[in-house]
Order: C-alpha cells, then structure tokens, then sequence
C-alpha cells in the first residue's frame, strides 16, 4: 500500500509492506507511523527520534505549514469568509489520569504539543477519570519516540507510553494572521503580518499586488489584534505641506481620533490630519535623555508634541512650533492634558520664519551679555526628515553682535533621509553644503531607523559655530576654531 503525506509532512511517498494496524480500545494508536519508520530505507527516517529534535528550523516550518496551515481553497479570498477556515488534523494523545496531569506536563515541555490557542490538555470523551496530552505530532509517533527521562517519569507515574490519534478542528480563531494571509494570497507573493499601531488604529503600508485582498487584510488584522477596531492604508506619500497623508480605512471604524501613551505620556489626535509615527519612540526618549532641567528647548517641527511635552516635564523651557493648524491645535491639547502647558510656548508658522522669528530674538537674550552667567544647554530639534537640512541656510548669520562663548553656542539635532551608501557621510555632506562649512570633525550622526529598502533616516547632531552662526565673522569653511562636539552616545 502507498501512504501518503503522514500527518502532513512532506511530499514523498512511503511504500510499506506487511503493515498492521491495531487498534486500542479508546482510541486508534499511531502504530502505522512505527512501520513506516521501520520499513523506510529513506535516509532521514532512519532515526526518528534524532531526526525531529534536530531537523533543521526552515524544514520545521515548511511541515508545520502543511499541519497547521488553513486548508488550500481559502486561495485567492477577497472577502473574509471565516467558516472556510475549518479543517480537521490528525494529533497524537497520551491518555494520562487526571490527577497526574499537572506533574507529568512538567516533564513533557519537550513532547507536548506547543501551538498557540490550542489546550494541551483536554478531557477523554470516554472516561471522566482520564485526560488526554495533545504531542507534538512532528516529536511524537510511538512510545520510542519519547526520551529516556520521559519513559522513566512514564513509568514512575504509572502511565502507559502508548499513543493514540485525536481528530482535532481547526478553525479560522486557531491560525495566526501570518497564516491566514499566506494562505489567502497567491503563492510566493509577500504577506503583510505588521503594522504601526496608533491608539485603536493599524496603520498598513499595502503594496500594490495586496490591494484586492485590502479589505480582507484589514479585517483580520483588526480580529488578530485585540483593541484594534480600525484598519488604514496610506494610499500617497507624506509630500505636503502639513507632513500627514491620505488614507484609507480597509475596515472597522472610521474614527480616526486616537490616544496613545508613549514613555509615561498620553497624547491626543485626528491620526487622519496630523503626523504621528510610533516608530520614533525610542528617537524621543534619547533627545529628552540629553536635555537637563533648565535646558532650552526649540522644535522647530513640533507635530503634536512628542518632544516638547517630555521636555517640558524635565523642566525645560519649551518653544514648539508646527505648521499644520491641526498638529497646533492638538499640540496645545497635549500641553494641557499632560499638565506642562504653561512650561511650553506654542507657534503656529513657518519654519523658518519661526527661526527667524522667535527663535532668533530668544537666541539674543539667551547669547547676549549675561550668558556669561548661564549653566543651561540651548537645544533645537529639526524633525523633518525630508527638507529639514533646507533649513538649517536659516542659521547662516542669524545673529547680530559679539558671539558669546563656544560652549554656549546652540545644539542642533537635524533629522534626514538617505539613500546613499555611506548615509553617515552623505548627511555630513548636504548639512555642510547648505551652512557653508565642513562639519566631519565637529558633528555626530545617530541612524534612527530603517525607513524602506536602501533608505536610512538619521539624526546629525553639531553645535553652530559662532562663524555661521554671528553676522560679520570671518567663516573658514574647512577648519574653524569650535572644538568637536562630544560624541553622544548612541543606542544599538
């Protein structure tokens, strides 16, 4: 006879001679797993036991998606059907009595099943005494399949090593949203499993060959993810004017207004008109870990205040600024709702003629005379990663006078993209063209993350030399007398 695909696992075939197949009296043993271990001459069958505690992890996979996967006519699903998921699958059992069962399970970590969703252990349909231990069917196939020390706490137990199958159904709460999507799509074809949450909100980046199955994509990201009732997809590119993007709700509520806690804050916001990316998380954190309180804080592209709110709870003195009238609005809300709003002056204008403006005439009175006697840092964030480097022209004889100090010179932290092979370098490179001036020994970079293939953002961090800086200096634009900026130390 000519068995094929045993529990699932690859396409070869297995000719097997002289097969019986007994039967338990509960439940049909796996016995016929034994004769084909016995009979096949294949290699890799030689020695089951050796052989599915050291296969190879791809290899594990590749049989886990055959078991465990949703059965093949969910292919190519546009609309989420989720009775189509159920299948039933062959498990293997060992019946144990029920007042064993929480010690025995700590000896069996190895051979039980570990799939989640799946109760390990479940009652036997034919004797309320007994329960039944679901295995690891790609472990487990007879009683030599278990180790030494699980026969020895077996028999210390009293329990009878033999094995028996359990038809178990999957449904379509049983598979992983990986899972699903692989299953649906066509073959070899990417699968979006992630997403950016925002509050209730998953934030999907669809590629093009995803699009028809959208809504369907949308839907079982919201049923995989509790507390997601809401799913978007950006359908153009951050490249106006106020930094937010058109979308599109796949499915779920079409309420966009979202709060989300981010290092100990709460912010608020229409996610559909303001800029927010959760990703930069960590990117907040390390400029507020920089900032000492009474430090002076300048961000010149405020958003709704991820980092004017923290700096302001370090007691900083905070001018934030945002273009969009909405990320003002919500900025101001967040100011209040995390009680730091009357630490935090608020702007609504340009950035540059937010430089010009009120940057350049606190910059006069926190430079002049009397910063002989200043202990505090002047800090100013430019998170614009696609035209912040742009404005950094504003600072080119920004100020009138004598320069104060090279220690009191402002600290700017300027985000940008990169495509370039060397992005550190590249950035040093459009930062020095625009302000005139070399900065390869007096700046640092920190990548802040991978944005897309071959496309890096990252922070250059330098104080302004007083040549920039001061009107009427004279400018070398290879070395100038401003010693090197501390390098600041970077998160791995």
């Amino acid at each position: 006879r000519i068995l094929r695909r045993p529990f699932g696992f690859s396409r070869i075939l297995f000719k097997v001679e002289n097969c019986r197949i007994s039967k338990s009296e509960s439940l049909t043993p796996l016995s016929w797993t034994s004769q084909i271990q016995k009979h096949s001459r294949a290699p890799f069958l030689l020695d089951q036991r050796k052989k599915f505690s050291t296969m190879p992890e791809i290899e594990t996979d590749q049989r886990d998606s055959e078991l465990f996967s949703p059965p093949s006519n969910v292919r190519g699903m546009t609309k989420l059907d989720r009775t189509a998921f159920k299948k039933t699958v062959t498990i293997p059992v060992l019946k144990v009595r029920k007042e064993i069962v929480d010690k025995l399970m700590r000896s069996l970590k190895r051979a039980a099943l570990q799939r989640p969703g799946i109760k390990r252990v479940i009652e036997d349909p034919e004797d309320e005494e007994s329960r039944l231990i679901m295995l690891d069917p790609y472990k487990i196939f007879t009683d030599d399949s278990f180790e030494r020390a699980e026969l020895s706490i077996l028999k210390q137990l009293n329990v009878n090593p033999q094995i028996s199958k359990y038809s178990l159904e999957l449904t379509y709460e049983n598979f992983k949203s990986e899972e699903i999507l692989k299953a649906v799509l066509p073959e070899g074809q990417d699968v979006t499993s992630g997403f950016s949450r925002v509050g209730h909100i998953a934030h999907l980046n669809l590629r093009d060959h995803q699009l028809p199955f959208k809504h369907l994509i949308g839907q079982v990201m919201i049923d995989k993810n509790p507390g997601i009732t809401s799913a978007v997809n950006k359908i153009n590119n951050i490249d106006n004017t106020y930094r937010n993007f058109q979308m599109e709700v796949l499915s779920g509520e079409e309420n966009m207004m979202t709060k989300v806690r981010e290092n100990s804050y709460t912010y608020e916001f229409d996610f559909s008109k303001v800029y927010w990316n959760p990703r930069l998380s960590t990117e907040h954190s390390r400029i507020t870990e920089l900032l000492k309180p009474g430090d002076v804080l300048f961000d010149v592209f405020a958003g709704v205040g991820p980092f004017a709110v923290p700096a302001a709870k370090k007691n900083c003195t905070v001018f934030a600024n945002d273009l969009n009238p909405e990320s003002h609005k919500w900025l101001l809300h967040n100011c209040k709702l995390n009680k730091v709003d009357q630490k935090v002056k608020v702007f609504n204008l340009d950035g540059k003629d937010f430089l010009q403006g009120p940057v350049r005439e606190e910059l006069m009175q926190q430079l002049g005379p009397l910063s002989k006697e200043r202990k505090h840092s002047v800090h100013i964030v430019m998170n614009l990663p696609a035209k912040a480097i742009e404005f950094l022209s504003v600072f080119k004889s920004l100020l009138d006078g004598p320069p104060c100090s090279t220690e009191l010179l402002p600290i700017v932290h300027c985000y940008s993209f990169s495509k370039d092979p060397n992005p550190a370098k590249d950035v040093r490179q459009q930062a020095g063209a625009v302000l005139g001036i070399s900065l390869e020994a007096c700046s640092s970079i920190h990548p802040v993350r991978n944005v897309a293939p071959n496309k890096e953002m990252l922070c250059i961090t330098f104080r302004i030399p007083a040549a920039v800086l001061y009107k009427n200096q004279t400018l070398n634009l290879e070395n100038h007398d401003d010693p090197p900026l501390k390098r600041q130390r970077t998160e791995k």
